[in-house]
């Protein structure tokens, strides 16, 4: 499966083993803890995780996200966007991607969850058509030791 992108001649695919130390490298630059690349190299290997990058010809990853299958139900564990390519689109191409990649599943809903304070996240899933359905306060742990909240938020898949 390949999703061709705009601007940056970027495509997305299904990640591959050798991607996760570039995941876990993504990951914790994006989040407080981040996964390990062992984390990232079993969720790679299962089935009910995929994981897609975007990346370009040469297979330079600009951005991945991660989903869970759960039965009727899919959930976006995680996305994170190489600080070079932010605000390029290239977090709009992987949810779109997403969409596409569970089209055909028994998922009926998309869930996620994100810290209150993500603004730019925020915004992302609120373009999707994602709503609040739910919060779980003092869910993410801090720096400064200030847990922030999660919002729990979901959409339909149709």
């Amino acid at each position: 499966m390949n999703f061709w992108l705009s601007p940056g001649t970027l495509h997305i695919e299904p990640a591959q083993g050798s991607d996760a130390e570039t995941i876990a490298r993504l990951h914790a630059e994006g989040f407080y803890r981040g996964w390990t690349r062992e984390e990232f190299a079993a969720y790679v290997a299962g089935k009910d995780t995929p994981i897609y990058v975007a990346c370009d010809s040469r297979r330079r990853i600009a951005g991945f996200a991660m989903l869970r299958h759960l039965g009727d139900e899919v959930e976006l564990i995680s996305i994170a966007v190489d600080r070079k390519w932010r605000n390029k689109g290239v977090g709009a191409q992987l949810m779109r991607a997403l969409f596409e990649a569970v089209r055909m599943s028994p998922a009926k809903r998309m869930l996620l969850e994100v810290a209150a304070d993500n603004l730019s996240a925020l915004k992302l899933y609120g373009k999707f058509g994602f709503a609040k359905v739910g919060e779980r306060k003092g869910y993410y742990p801090r720096p400064d030791g200030t847990p922030a909240t999660a919002i729990v938020m979901a959409r339909d898949i149709g």
